[in-house]
């Protein structure tokens, strides 16, 4: 009984973890490659945010609640 239950060998298991160690590489890759070509974007000195804050010298007004 105990030969039909299929038991992995210490060989397949080690090619399973070296094919899922192999593709995690294969992906950390591609995700490097495609990271290279970004952040070029700032280097024309313009900023995508304007007017962030209102005037920094206005003072804010605290009022007490009535009710």
């Amino acid at each position: 009984m105990s030969s039909e239950n299929p038991t992995p060998d210490a060989d397949e298991t080690a090619e399973r973890a070296e094919e899922t160690k192999r593709k995690f590489r294969e992906a950390l890759e591609r995700k490097k490659a495609q990271s290279q070509g970004k952040g070029t974007d700032h280097l024309d000195g313009d900023s995508a945010i304007h007017g962030a804050h209102g005037p920094a010298t206005h003072q804010r007004d605290f009022r007490r609640k009535t009710g």
